[in-house]
């Protein structure tokens, strides 16, 4: 009997799910609760794999020999729930990838940074002459790659949701750049459930493949004396200390692997800020550790022009520096944002809160924001949090809006900054939404 493979989500992830699936000769059927895009009904069309949207009809689901989840579908929607009573097995779109492809995979997770520190790596690679895919929360799906476009190396930028199905799946080269309290909601509110998916990039790595960690994150540092990870461990830090493979030292960059040491003066980075330095340090590494040629390396990290939405400058007008930082869904990264700028800030924030305790922004925004201004449906909780410790305080229930009383409130010198420390959800499409409307705006100013 034919293997029935139901993929669950019609986005980039599971179309391309559904689409490797088909080509390997399995019966597919992909169910989305929400509507799909037109580009993904086409894709599907195109290979005659049958669809549904707007429900999961039970019938055609539970029939599964094995299910494909997407990402953004918690475990606790009513139709996984029935697979696992049933003991379907469910996996995620990479973990399907992986099985049809022997490429070097380069693996990159963490709370923070790491859009910045794949796109980094992949920029790095492509100039080192490599023919790398770009994949995960960035790019094309990976499983659409591995089925149609093939790469002998592939660049990953993976959550802690595509972490928790995948079971087989091995990267060569895992990146773990920080874990601070994010997604609390979809793991029972147990920070040690999230810590546990994100060092789920560590499994079935050998002594042949390699680790790249930030050296002084108290929770990995933890995590790494309790696993004893098999793989050659490659720890990065600011500064020099003994076993770190990656530091600065007199204004340089040192890397230093089996395939030779690596320098570079640190003010030719292209990137900004402490958090920066240790994305281009784990990207670096990386880079040594797969032998690209020190002159790349150095051309790439000197010339990467950076990602949208991160800390991303958007104009100067009347004085004032506007920055979106849009992609900043959580607490941690708005502090690494605020950390970055070093002038009086008028800060944007809110949208869907998913648990976030605001306690570790707090002496920032005391020292550096003189307005806050909440954009969002709901913004309860950071009045309750945020009243009375900081000069002013407006609320706003549009992009236009709030950039219209940043405007008024900023004087020169200052600094707008859009960095939310919540999902979008509850105003905008996403946090790419958020961030374009936000450019708008200040451009129409």
């Amino acid at each position: 009997m034919e293997k029935r493979i139901v993929i669950l989500g019609g986005g980039e992830s599971g179309t391309g799910a559904a689409v490797l699936a088909k080509i390997k000769g399995f019966d597919v059927f992909l169910s989305d609760n929400a509507s799909i895009q037109p580009k993904y009904k086409d894709l599907l069309n195109k290979y005659k794999i049958p669809w549904e949207e707007g429900k999961h009809t039970s019938e055609l689901i539970l029939n599964a020999s094995e299910v494909v989840k997407s990402p953004g579908i918690p475990d606790k929607a009513p139709i996984i729930k029935a697979l696992r009573e049933q003991q379907t097995p469910v996996i995620s779109e990479i973990e399907l990838a992986g099985r049809y492809t022997d490429s070097k995979m380069i693996c990159i997770t963490g709370s923070n940074g790491k859009t910045t520190t794949t796109m980094l790596t992949w920029h790095i690679l492509k100039q080192g002459g490599l023919d790398v895919g770009l994949a995960g929360n960035v790019g094309n799906s990976l499983a659409l790659q591995v089925a149609v476009d093939p790469h002998p190396y592939y660049v990953i930028e993976l959550s802690s949701f595509q972490l928790d199905n995948m079971y087989r799946f091995k990267a060569d080269i895992a990146i773990l750049l920080n874990i601070t309290p994010d997604h609390l909601d979809r793991y029972n509110y147990e920070f040690q459930n999230y810590v546990d998916a994100k060092f789920r990039i560590l499994q079935n790595q050998t002594a042949k493949d390699a680790f790249i960690f930030w050296n002084d994150d108290p929770v990995i540092k933890k995590e790494i004396e309790k696993r004893h990870p098999e793989a050659t461990l490659y720890p990065f830090a600011e500064t020099f200390e003994p076993g770190v493979k990656g530091y600065t030292e007199n204004k340089e960059l040192i890397i230093k692997t089996t395939n030779g040491t690596f320098m570079m003066e640190q003010d030719l980075l292209a990137l900004n800020g402490t958090h920066n330095l240790y994305n281009s340090l784990a990207a670096g590494i990386a880079a040594k550790v797969v032998d690209i040629q020190n002159d790349k390396i150095r051309e790439s990290l000197s010339d990467f022009t950076g990602v949208e939405h991160r800390l991303e400058r958007v104009a100067r007008i009347r004085g004032v520096e506007y920055i979106n930082d849009s992609k900043a869904t959580n607490v941690n990264s708005c502090w690494y944002a605020l950390l970055s700028v070093n002038t009086k800030i008028v800060l944007i924030l809110g949208g869907t809160d998913k648990g976030n305790d605001y306690s570790e922004i707090e002496a920032l925004v005391k020292k550096k924001v003189h307005t806050l201004i909440f954009l969002g449906v709901d913004n309860a909780k950071l009045h309750t949090f945020f009243d009375g410790k900081v000069a002013r305080i407006a609320d706003a229930r549009s992009m236009e809006e709030a950039v219209r009383l940043a405007y008024q409130s900023a004087q020169k010198g200052d600094t707008v900054l859009l960095s939310p420390c919540c999902a979008s959800f509850d105003l905008f499409k996403n946090y790419e939404d958020r961030g374009e409307q936000f450019k708008n705006c200040v451009r129409n100013l």
